[in-house]
C-alpha cells in the first residue's frame, strides 16, 4: 500500500461531491487529462511524467518530442492549481513534497460524468426506443396473423427479439467501454 493510500485510509469518508463541484473539476481539460492518465497509466504517478504526457496530448506530439517549455508550463499549472484542486475535492491524494499523485476511491464518483460522447455518436436511448417500437409493431402484426409474418411461430418471434436485444446490449456495452476516460491510451479529445 502506498504512503498516500495509508494516509487517506485514516481520514473519514465525507459525503459525495455536489454536481457543481464535479462540473467545476471536470470543466478543465488538464484536470481531465490528469484523471485519464491516473486511470489508464500509473497510479500513483510522479508529477514529471504526468506533465510530460499531458503536454504531449495538448501539443499533439509524441512524449519524446515535448519541449522543456511545454512540459514546464503544464508542470507548473498542475503543481500550483490543478492537483491541489483535485486534492481539495478528494478525487486524488497529492503529496506535493514528494511530487506524487494518486486517485482516491472518491474518483469513482466521476465515472458517470467522464463518459465521453464523441461527435456523431449513436444516441443509445433513441436506439432502444426505436428497437422497442419496431419489436412491438412486429409482435402485434404476428399476433394478428397478418401477412407473411404469420408464417413465423410465436417461439421464433420471441427468440428473434430476445437475440436482437441481447446483441444490441452487447454492442452498447462494447461501445460504452471504449469511450470511457482512462480506457484508451490517449483521451478521446486529445486524438
Amino acid at each position: 500500500m502506498s504512503e498516500i493510500k495509508r494516509r487517506a485510509s485514516h481520514e473519514p469518508e465525507s459525503e459525495k461531491p455536489s454536481r457543481d463541484v464535479i462540473f467545476q473539476v471536470l470543466g478543465n481539460q488538464r484536470r481531465r487529462y490528469a484523471l485519464h492518465y491516473l486511470k489508464h497509466y500509473e497510479n500513483p504517478a510522479e508529477i514529471g511524467p504526468l506533465a510530460t504526457r499531458i503536454a504531449s496530448w495538448e501539443n499533439d506530439v509524441p512524449a519524446a518530442d515535448v519541449t522543456s517549455q511545454q512540459r514546464k508550463r503544464v508542470y507548473n499549472t498542475l503543481q500550483q492549481a490543478h492537483l491541489p484542486k483535485l486534492n481539495e475535492t478528494g478525487f486524488v491524494e497529492y503529496d506535493a513534497a514528494h511530487g506524487l499523485v494518486e486517485l482516491t476511491d472518491r474518483a469513482e464518483d466521476l465515472d458517470i460524468y467522464l463518459e465521453l460522447v464523441p461527435q456523431n455518436s449513436l444516441p443509445w436511448s433513441e436506439y432502444y426506443l426505436v428497437l422497442g417500437c419496431v419489436s412491438l409493431a412486429l409482435t402485434t402484426v404476428a399476433w394478428l396473423d397478418a401477412g407473411p409474418l404469420a408464417a413465423v411461430p410465436p417461439f421464433g418471434w420471441g427468440l428473434g427479439l430476445a437475440a436482437l436485444v441481447a446483441i444490441s446490449g452487447a454492442a452498447h456495452r462494447y461501445y460504452h467501454r471504449n469511450v470511457r476516460l482512462g480506457h484508451a491510451e490517449a483521451p478521446t479529445d486529445a486524438e
